[in-house]
């Protein structure tokens, strides 16, 4: 059973998510709060498999619950809920630790898929997002040393890549892969080296450019 808490200070769509959510058989939403002050509270007691995150609301908001749950190292897998595309927002709490983001007008098998996806240690950092991430690390471009080509990745480089693209760290990356930090350095080494990059921003970025994110 997936446990799963909501947040979110409008009572309507904490009501719609959870209707939602209960129709499914293997996804049971243990808690709520209305605000990111009782979520910072709450998450610790409940300890939910995947927190269901608003990122705009009064007082601490969905990036401030990120931020401190983070430090604590309390913080769920978490899905950032928004009622619009708010690029910066999304970007920053990708950044502050969460594995994607959904509309809240999101259908059911989406959201359904979502949480099954993060509980299993999976992301939802789509290409757009992706690329957007990427400018917002520094607004750079694609004109640097690199080869023209690209050696072949493994399944599991392919893999690491995709996580960071999301911007998760080497850390973040072998707890959701359940590997050795270690391993994560190597394969993102070989990943470089395949590349002819420098760091990891050149390699995602040849990899968008390449079409193979």
């Amino acid at each position: 059973m997936i446990r799963v808490m909501v947040v979110d200070d409008q009572t309507l769509v904490r009501q719609g998510v959870r209707s939602l959510l209960e129709l499914a058989d293997d996804i049971e939403v243990v808690g709520e709060a209305i605000d990111g002050e009782s979520a910072i509270e709450r998450v610790p007691e409940l300890a939910p498999d995947v927190l269901l995150l608003d990122i705009r609301m009064p007082g601490k908001n969905g990036i401030d619950v990120l931020t401190e749950l983070g430090e604590s190292d309390q913080l769920p897998p978490t899905i950032i809920l928004t009622t619009f595309d708010d690029e910066e927002l999304v970007l920053a709490g990708i950044r502050a630790g969460a594995r994607g983001y959904l509309l809240k007008d999101v259908a059911l098998e989406e959201l359904l898929t979502a949480v099954r996806t993060v509980a299993s240690g999976g992301t939802l950092v789509k290409p757009a997002v992706t690329e957007r991430l990427m400018k917002g690390l520094g607004q750079m471009r694609t004109e640097f040393s690199s080869l023209p080509t690209p050696d072949p990745l493994t399944g599991r480089e392919t893999e690491i890549l995709r996580l960071m693209a999301g911007g998760y760290s080497n850390k973040e990356i072998a707890n959701a892969l359940n590997v050795a930090e270690g391993t994560i350095k190597n394969h993102v080494s070989s990943i470089l080296s395949k590349f002819g990059v420098r760091d990891r921003t050149r390699a995602v970025l040849k990899a968008l450019e390449s079409g193979l994110i």
